[in-house]
């Protein structure tokens, strides 16, 4: 029996892939959330082998999520479902170690397939999605200036991002600048704009 977590912040959708994993008997859904802050704290309680995951979510994105996921319980394998096309969240996700990148439109049958496959071990990656991410250029930003641009993305200003990366105030405006002239930005917000278009943050 496959342990499933469903992690998916609209309520029709989630309760339809509960209900269709329940059709299966091999599967057994141990816990659903709806934000990305929910899913560490309800895969420690329930402890599923396989974490069904958006990846856009409120509060934390599933990429996110399942990064954190995967220091905390890494014996709980995760598979992220987009409806999004950026091309950098599927190198953002191997890099999180996920095991599986699939499309939210996959028929049913292929979700259950793809979740026994990650159960088992293996790796399950949509052909379209993995030439999409090919195709795309890496990131000009430095890891640094990437976790700057991605905790501004938050809203967190310069002087708490200094204090939760062990920074100074000028360090990390001057990441901050760096940025958004790698980027070709005209300002922060448009930094960010094009990095998250990207899927680089």
């Amino acid at each position: 029996m496959v342990r499933v977590l469903i992690a998916e912040d609209m309520v029709l959708l989630r309760e339809a892939l509960v209900g269709l994993l329940r059709l299966d008997d091999g599967i057994d859904v141990v816990a659903q959330v709806a934000s990305g802050l929910e899913i560490v704290a309800a895969a420690e309680r329930h402890r599923p082998d396989v974490a069904v995951i958006d990846i856009d979510l409120p509060g934390m994105d599933g990429i996110a999520a399942a990064a954190e996921l995967g220091e905390r319980l890494p014996e709980c394998r995760v598979l992220i479902l987009t409806a999004l096309s950026r091309p950098g969240e599927l190198r953002r996700a191997l890099n999180a170690q996920v095991a599986g990148f699939v499309p939210k439109d996959i028929r049913p049958d292929e979700l259950v397939a793809a979740i026994r496959t990650v159960a088992a071990g293996g790796k399950v990656v949509d052909p379209a999605l993995a030439m999409t991410a090919l195709r795309a250029p890496e990131s000009p930003l430095t890891q640094r200036e990437t976790e700057v641009l991605r905790l501004s993305a938050t809203g967190a200003q310069p002087l708490e991002i200094a204090e939760r990366l062990f920074l100074t105030y000028g360090t990390v405006r001057n990441y901050l600048t760096s940025a958004v002239t790698k980027l070709g930005a005209r300002n922060r917000i448009d930094a960010i704009r094009i990095a998250s278009d990207a899927g680089w943050i």
